[in-house]
Protein backbone atom coordinates (compact mmCIF):
# COMPACT_ATOMS: atom_id res chain seq x y z
CA UNK A 1 0.00 0.00 0.00
CA UNK A 2 0.95 3.98 -0.58
CA UNK A 3 1.64 5.47 2.38
CA UNK A 4 -0.56 7.98 1.07
CA UNK A 5 -3.33 5.72 1.15
CA UNK A 6 -2.47 4.94 4.69
CA UNK A 7 -2.90 7.94 6.01
CA UNK A 8 -6.62 8.39 4.13
CA UNK A 9 -7.28 5.30 5.71
CA UNK A 10 -6.17 6.95 8.94
CA UNK A 11 -8.22 9.73 8.88
CA UNK A 12 -11.48 7.77 8.07
CA UNK A 13 -10.84 5.72 10.65
CA UNK A 14 -10.54 8.42 13.42
CA UNK A 15 -13.66 10.47 12.02
CA UNK A 16 -15.37 7.01 12.43
CA UNK A 17 -14.30 6.55 15.66
CA UNK A 18 -14.87 10.29 16.76
CA UNK A 19 -18.42 10.08 15.39
CA UNK A 20 -19.07 7.35 17.79
CA UNK A 21 -17.43 9.25 20.64
CA UNK A 22 -14.29 7.20 20.78
CA UNK A 23 -11.55 9.94 21.39
CA UNK A 24 -8.00 8.98 20.43
CA UNK A 25 -4.72 11.57 20.73
CA UNK A 26 -2.73 12.93 17.95
CA UNK A 27 -0.29 10.06 18.80
CA UNK A 28 -2.71 7.40 18.68
CA UNK A 29 -4.40 8.37 15.03
CA UNK A 30 -0.96 8.48 13.58
CA UNK A 31 -0.54 4.68 15.15
CA UNK A 32 -3.76 3.41 13.62
CA UNK A 33 -2.88 -0.22 11.70
CA UNK A 34 -4.33 -0.12 8.29
CA UNK A 35 -4.40 -3.78 7.01
CA UNK A 36 -5.22 -4.30 3.60
CA UNK A 37 -3.78 -7.61 3.54
CA UNK A 38 -1.30 -7.34 0.55
CA UNK A 39 -4.92 -7.52 -1.75
CA UNK A 40 -4.52 -4.39 -3.12
CA UNK A 41 -8.41 -3.83 -2.27
CA UNK A 42 -8.53 -2.49 0.80
CA UNK A 43 -12.55 -1.19 0.56
CA UNK A 44 -13.13 -4.84 0.31
CA UNK A 45 -11.04 -6.61 2.28
CA UNK A 46 -9.58 -4.76 4.68
CA UNK A 47 -9.49 -3.52 8.27
CA UNK A 48 -8.37 -0.90 10.52
CA UNK A 49 -7.26 -0.99 14.22
CA UNK A 50 -6.13 0.81 17.23
CA UNK A 51 -4.65 -0.86 19.65
CA UNK A 52 -4.80 0.28 23.14
CA UNK A 53 -2.64 -2.21 25.02
CA UNK A 54 -0.81 -5.78 24.22
CA UNK A 55 0.50 -7.54 27.01
CA UNK A 56 1.98 -11.19 27.64
CA UNK A 57 -1.62 -11.38 29.80
CA UNK A 58 -4.07 -9.44 27.42
CA UNK A 59 -5.02 -7.22 24.46
CA UNK A 60 -7.91 -4.26 24.22
CA UNK A 61 -8.11 -2.51 20.47
CA UNK A 62 -10.70 -0.70 18.78
CA UNK A 63 -11.38 -2.29 15.05
CA UNK A 64 -13.27 0.02 12.59
CA UNK A 65 -14.45 -1.22 9.53
CA UNK A 66 -15.28 0.91 6.41
CA UNK A 67 -19.12 -0.02 5.21
CA UNK A 68 -19.17 -3.10 3.37
CA UNK A 69 -15.42 -4.02 4.53
CA UNK A 70 -14.29 -7.86 5.23
CA UNK A 71 -11.84 -9.62 6.94
CA UNK A 72 -10.63 -12.19 5.84
CA UNK A 73 -11.06 -15.72 6.86
CA UNK A 74 -8.69 -16.59 9.29
CA UNK A 75 -7.90 -18.44 12.80
CA UNK A 76 -6.17 -17.50 16.14
CA UNK A 77 -3.49 -20.99 16.58
CA UNK A 78 -1.83 -22.16 19.31
CA UNK A 79 1.73 -20.09 19.72
CA UNK A 80 4.06 -22.45 22.20
CA UNK A 81 2.57 -23.49 25.26
CA UNK A 82 -0.50 -20.80 24.99
CA UNK A 83 -3.66 -22.15 23.19
CA UNK A 84 -4.16 -19.21 21.14
CA UNK A 85 -6.16 -16.00 21.07
CA UNK A 86 -9.70 -15.84 22.49
CA UNK A 87 -11.45 -12.39 21.56
CA UNK A 88 -14.35 -10.81 22.12
CA UNK A 89 -15.70 -8.51 19.94
CA UNK A 90 -18.01 -5.66 20.98
CA UNK A 91 -19.92 -3.76 18.42
CA UNK A 92 -20.30 -0.21 19.75
CA UNK A 93 -21.76 1.40 16.22
CA UNK A 94 -23.16 0.30 12.85
CA UNK A 95 -23.46 -3.52 12.65
CA UNK A 96 -20.86 -6.17 11.88
CA UNK A 97 -21.39 -9.57 10.66
CA UNK A 98 -19.50 -12.44 12.31
CA UNK A 99 -19.27 -16.02 10.40
CA UNK A 100 -17.81 -18.61 12.51
CA UNK A 101 -17.64 -22.34 12.28
CA UNK A 102 -20.94 -23.91 13.31
CA UNK A 103 -24.25 -25.04 11.26
CA UNK A 104 -24.20 -22.74 8.03
CA UNK A 105 -27.35 -19.86 7.72
CA UNK A 106 -29.44 -21.04 4.90
CA UNK A 107 -28.43 -17.62 3.58
CA UNK A 108 -25.96 -15.22 5.12
CA UNK A 109 -27.17 -11.52 4.67
CA UNK A 110 -23.37 -10.10 3.01
CA UNK A 111 -21.76 -10.71 0.14
CA UNK A 112 -18.44 -12.79 0.04
CA UNK A 113 -15.75 -10.56 -2.11
CA UNK A 114 -15.41 -12.20 -5.12
CA UNK A 115 -11.96 -12.61 -6.38
CA UNK A 116 -11.93 -14.39 -2.46
CA UNK A 117 -14.75 -16.68 -3.13
CA UNK A 118 -12.98 -20.42 -2.84
CA UNK A 119 -11.19 -18.57 0.48
CA UNK A 120 -14.66 -17.80 2.83
CA UNK A 121 -15.79 -21.66 4.33
CA UNK A 122 -17.66 -20.88 7.50
CA UNK A 123 -21.13 -19.44 7.61
CA UNK A 124 -22.81 -19.57 11.10
CA UNK A 125 -23.94 -16.07 10.84
CA UNK A 126 -24.24 -14.04 14.15
CA UNK A 127 -25.17 -10.31 13.98
CA UNK A 128 -24.08 -7.74 16.10
CA UNK A 129 -25.65 -4.24 16.79
CA UNK A 130 -24.60 -1.45 19.16
CA UNK A 131 -24.30 -2.63 22.36
CA UNK A 132 -24.44 -6.65 21.72
CA UNK A 133 -21.13 -8.41 21.90
CA UNK A 134 -19.78 -12.29 20.91
CA UNK A 135 -17.04 -14.30 21.94
CA UNK A 136 -14.89 -16.33 19.75
CA UNK A 137 -13.02 -19.41 21.23
CA UNK A 138 -8.85 -20.03 20.38
CA UNK A 139 -8.41 -21.64 16.79
CA UNK A 140 -12.10 -21.29 15.24
CA UNK A 141 -12.35 -19.95 11.64
CA UNK A 142 -13.96 -16.52 11.66
CA UNK A 143 -14.54 -13.55 9.04
CA UNK A 144 -16.85 -10.52 9.49
CA UNK A 145 -18.03 -7.64 7.45
CA UNK A 146 -19.12 -4.54 8.20
CA UNK A 147 -23.50 -3.65 7.73
CA UNK A 148 -23.62 -0.72 4.92
CA UNK A 149 -22.72 1.82 7.51
CA UNK A 150 -19.45 0.49 9.04
CA UNK A 151 -18.74 -0.46 12.10
CA UNK A 152 -16.42 0.29 15.18
CA UNK A 153 -15.91 -3.12 17.13
CA UNK A 154 -13.87 -2.96 20.85
CA UNK A 155 -12.26 -5.86 20.45
CA UNK A 156 -11.37 -7.89 23.96
CA UNK A 157 -8.56 -10.53 23.70
CA UNK A 158 -6.16 -12.84 25.35
CA UNK A 159 -2.49 -11.78 23.87
CA UNK A 160 -2.77 -10.70 20.06
CA UNK A 161 0.09 -12.28 18.01
CA UNK A 162 -1.23 -11.28 14.82
CA UNK A 163 1.98 -12.66 12.67
CA UNK A 164 1.25 -16.09 13.59
CA UNK A 165 -2.44 -15.53 12.59
CA UNK A 166 -3.35 -18.26 9.76
CA UNK A 167 -5.68 -17.19 7.28
CA UNK A 168 -7.68 -19.31 4.68
CA UNK A 169 -6.73 -17.30 1.35
CA UNK A 170 -3.01 -17.86 1.21
CA UNK A 171 -2.48 -14.67 -1.12
CA UNK A 172 -2.81 -12.71 2.72
CA UNK A 173 0.22 -10.74 3.78
CA UNK A 174 -0.58 -9.98 7.53
CA UNK A 175 1.72 -7.43 8.00
CA UNK A 176 1.79 -4.79 5.72
CA UNK A 177 3.95 -3.10 2.62
CA UNK A 178 4.49 0.42 3.22
CA UNK A 179 5.45 1.63 -0.51
CA UNK A 180 6.32 5.53 -0.79
CA UNK A 181 4.66 8.02 -2.40
CA UNK A 182 6.47 8.64 -5.86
Amino acid sequence: MKRSEIREAQRRTAAFLHAGGIVLTQQEIEAIEVAGFGLGQLEVQGLQLITYVNTDRYCAKELVMFPGQTCPEHLHPPVGGDPGKMETFRCRAGSVFLYVEGKPAPAIQVIVPADGEPYYTVFHEIVLHPGEQYTIQPGVKHWFQAGAEGAVISEFSSTSRDEFDIFTDPRIERIPVIREDE
